[in-house]
């Protein structure tokens, strides 16, 4: 997926948010080994240390972790992945509702609205 980092939001919480994404989308599988900081600050167009400390707080967070030589993988444990691929589709989720709701709609009008939109 390629790096869009032009929201309003700080560039090494893009740099997160853009790399759960690829967890989430099987990008990266579990256990994948990640492409160097430095690689990937180059792909991103970043500065490493901004990319490091995206990095870093992924490790805080267990998505990814180091081996002291070897560099960074992606986690293996799947229900961690299926939590955070549920808490994104949430915020998703309740973005959409707020906005529905701004204009007017009510829950059941939502779903209707929903229900019409969605393939079959």
């Amino acid at each position: 997926m390629p790096w869009d980092l032009n929201s309003g939001n700080p560039v090494f919480v893009q740099i997160i948010e853009h790399l759960q994404d690829d967890i989430v989308l099987g990008i990266y599988k579990p256990g994948d080994k990640l492409p160097s900081v430095r690689d990937l600050a180059t792909d991103a167009g970043v500065n490493p240390n901004t990319m490091q400390r995206a990095l870093s707080t992924l490790e805080s967070t267990g998505l990814v972790h180091s081996e002291r030589t070897s560099g960074r993988f992606i986690t293996e444990d799947n229900e961690m992945i299926i939590e955070l691929k549920k808490s994104l589709v949430k915020v998703q989720v309740e973005q959409f509702i707020n906005g529905m709701e701004k204009y007017g709609f009510t829950g059941n009008e939502i779903l209707e609205l929903v229900k019409q939109y969605v393939k079959k």
